[in-house]
């Protein structure tokens, strides 16, 4: 399968990749291109960027979640007929899951998909040296994929002779790449932050109207056909014959409830595809404006997000929180993570400092601390045997926060891999699997196949009880 497909890279985090990202995104959509998006590594925040501005779903790439023949079948699926796929790396090109490996980093992933990257470094204050940064990226591996160069924050006035200047020092060197364009030094490519790395879309003023100035700035700064010719150039992507699940594998519609709005937003769009290909009807609704559950379901998916900014709406929508207990309770299969397991405490502290009532289902309280709690990737173990991994089985996933809980649960076992590091956490209680760790259920796809099984079951009982009242 041809794809024409390119990736943004950078140094270091902190070099623009994002703003660069969307603004291509964006430039490269109106002249006509239909665009696919990803996000290499476990990331949710710029995904939604990239949603707001294409108005279509963005993929994470992610070798730790799950093996290359997967990911590579998962991408062509995601990119099928998609003029151009715009990729956006993690961090500095390199860096990996530790200090001293490239692995899951955005070079691996360029490597795996045989992505032509192209390289945003920044020009500010620096004029030979970039060439020393550029040599030191092109010969640190040998097959780097490093295809073009971008200078950020580089006037244009200056930017002619740095591009002269790096094309033939590049040469002179025995490592030609071009430099396909430059990023001025301008208010509108700054993003703001907030505690979880960049604030989220709904959050920036006019936010298409900032994209749409970068898009156009970009347009006329980069240089879009040399772009697209690279991105052309990547080699055919061989589909892989054989994916774990494939659409239809289950017959019959599952109504599945997915809490969506601005607290509950972090979801990776493979685990919602995989849910459909098993059966479910996803069926969005807002624990914010909504006081009941969808009618008919057989489940509920609580993600992360930010329950924390709005815990006083959600505290004070008391009919929903009493339904949910209830429904939980009762045995509705749930999967909550992050913010949804925040949600589903006694009680959680908002960002206000303020206590607020949550829904009740888990004893304790949701309490902020003044650091990041923790950090990173995480392999779960089984502590025994539950409604949807078995003792012993593995799911990986990944954490960040800086809310804590007063009970984090004993169902798994988290490990930190490549360290001596573990601890407990998940609630397993009935049909219930809730914790802080975000997790891909392409890391064991028989996690998501019990989960479905299990809302089967409800459904089935639910209706043999309707029917007999």
């Amino acid at each position: 399968m041809r794809i024409p497909r390119i990736m943004i890279a950078a140094p270091m985090s902190g070099c623009g990749k994002t703003t660069i990202a969307c603004g291509l995104m964006y430039a490269l959509k109106s002249r006509g291109y239909k665009i696919a998006a990803a996000k290499c590594g476990p990331d949710y925040i710029d995904p939604m960027f990239h949603r707001e501005v294409l108005g279509i779903d963005s993929q994470n790439l992610d070798l730790f979640f799950c093996g290359q023949e997967v990911m590579k079948g998962l991408f062509t699926g995601h990119t099928a007929g998609a003029d151009v796929a715009v990729i956006e790396g993690v961090m500095g090109y390199y860096d990996g899951m530790s200090l001293d490996s490239d692995k899951g980093s955005s070079y691996e992933t360029a490597k795996a998909l045989d992505v032509p990257v192209l390289l945003a470094v920044n020009g500010k204050g620096a004029a030979l040296s970039v060439l020393a940064v550029l040599k030191g990226f092109l010969t640190f591996r040998e097959d780097h994929h490093i295809a073009g160069i971008i200078l950020n924050r580089t006037s244009r006035a200056v930017y002619p002779r740095m591009k002269e200047m790096i094309e033939r020092g590049l040469k002179d060197m025995g490592c030609p790449v071009p430099v396909v364009g430059c990023v001025p030094e301008d208010p509108v490519f700054q993003v703001k932050s907030r505690h979880l790395g960049l604030i989220t879309p709904g959050e920036i003023d006019d936010l298409k109207t900032v994209f749409e100035k970068i898009g156009r700035t970009l347009a006329e700064t980069v240089d879009l056909e040399q772009i697209i010719e690279t991105a052309r150039a990547a080699s055919p992507l061989k589909i892989p014959a054989d994916m774990p699940v494939k659409t239809g594998e289950k017959q019959g519609k599952l109504r599945l409830a997915v809490a969506r709005d601005p607290a509950f937003q972090f979801y990776y769009k493979d685990n919602l595809d995989l849910l459909e290909k098993l059966g479910c009807e996803l069926v969005y609704f807002s624990p914010l404006e909504d006081e009941h559950l969808p009618d008919g379901i057989s489940g509920l998916l609580l993600g992360g997000g930010y329950p924390e900014v709005y815990a006083g709406k959600l505290s004070l929508n008391a009919v929903l929180k009493r339904e949910i207990k209830a429904a939980l309770d009762g045995g509705l299969p749930c999967h909550a993570e992050c913010g949804g397991f925040m949600y589903l405490h006694e009680a959680m502290e908002g960002e206000d400092g303020r206590i607020y009532e949550m829904a009740g289902f888990i004893e304790g309280r949701a309490v902020r601390r003044d650091r990041l709690v923790r950090f990173g990737y995480v392999q779960l173990e089984g502590a025994g045997n539950g409604a949807y991994l078995e003792q012993g089985e593995v799911l990986r996933g990944h954490e960040f926060h800086y809310w804590d809980s007063t009970d984090n649960g004993d169902g798994c076992i988290a490990r930190k891999p490549g360290r001596d590091i573990s601890w407990n956490c998940i609630h397993t209680k009935g049909n219930v699997f809730a914790g802080f760790p975000h997790i891909h259920y392409y890391s064991n796809i028989r996690f998501a196949q019990r989960f479905t099984d299990k809302m089967r079951e409800y459904g089935l009982r639910s209706r043999q009880e309707r029917k007999y009242i």
